[in-house]
């Protein structure tokens, strides 16, 4: 003789019994808790920071290209570190792109975090709006290596070429898997341009000469000169000042 089934004592009985009204009440509850987090920063002013202080953000992407090539290869820059946050060149989207390719953000973030030992160690704390023509940003947050927010300039290319190829031969400790396969590979400048004008439609305000040059810039660029490029602009862009709040 079966059991007579017990009827639910109330609503929250009732959800703990039925699987997929629980699964659709908590996935509702979740979007408004969400919603009511992230709307509100579409709304605020300063929850991008070159808001107050227009200086972050290169005041000429998209009406000057960043960098041009004549027909000997020699390249020319409008723009200099400290000038602003712009953004990437043909040669750094194609480092970013081995960057993700490889998994790097698998093990390095890009996010330092506003507090005195991080600031410390990696420099002046992240600001959103260093991050306004990143698609897809990479902040992270497992540190297996160190954060790389930034890491530019902080050696020189040859380093980082050495410890791309043999990490262990510069830093003895270290778990990070060598790349040397980077050297052989030649990255495709047309295929960077396409990838230019994807970024151009979902807002990155790149010139016509800055995707157009794309395949000049990057005529017999490895792998790992690409690479090294994209490691080399990070955190370059901006002068920060610590006397300024940029966060209040």
């Amino acid at each position: 003789m079966s059991e007579a089934k017990v009827k639910p004592k109330g609503f929250q009985e009732w959800m703990e019994i039925n699987i997929w009204a629980l699964l659709i009440v908590l996935g509702l509850v979740l979007s408004v808790g969400g919603l009511v987090e992230i709307v509100p920063l579409f709304f605020m002013k300063n929850t991008l920071e070159h808001t107050k202080f227009p200086e972050i953000v290169w005041d000429k992407s998209g009406r000057e290209p960043i960098v041009t090539v004549d027909e000997a290869g020699k390249t020319a820059w409008n723009w200099q570190p400290g000038d602003g946050v712009r953004p990437y060149t043909a040669v750094e989207v194609a480092g970013r792109d081995i960057f993700q390719r490889e998994g790097c953000y698998l093990c390095h973030s890009q996010m330092i975090r506003p507090f005195r030992d991080e600031k410390e160690r990696y420099g002046h704390y992240s600001l959103a709006s260093e991050s306004i023509f990143d698609h897809p940003f990479q902040w992270g947050s497992k540190r297996t290596g160190p954060d790389l927010a930034r890491v530019g300039g902080k050696y020189s290319d040859e380093w980082h070429r050495q410890h791309l190829r043999d990490p262990r031969a510069l830093v003895p400790e270290s778990v990070m898997p060598g790349y040397p396969w980077l050297d052989e590979s030649y990255v495709n400048g047309k295929s960077v341009r396409r990838h230019m004008k994807g970024l151009r439609l979902v807002g990155v305000p790149y010139s016509d000469a800055d995707v157009e040059s794309a395949p000049a810039l990057l005529e017999g660029k490895t792998e790992m000169d690409a690479l090294v490029a994209y490691l080399q602009v990070l955190g370059t862009m901006v002068k920060l000042d610590d006397s300024k709040a940029y966060r209040e």
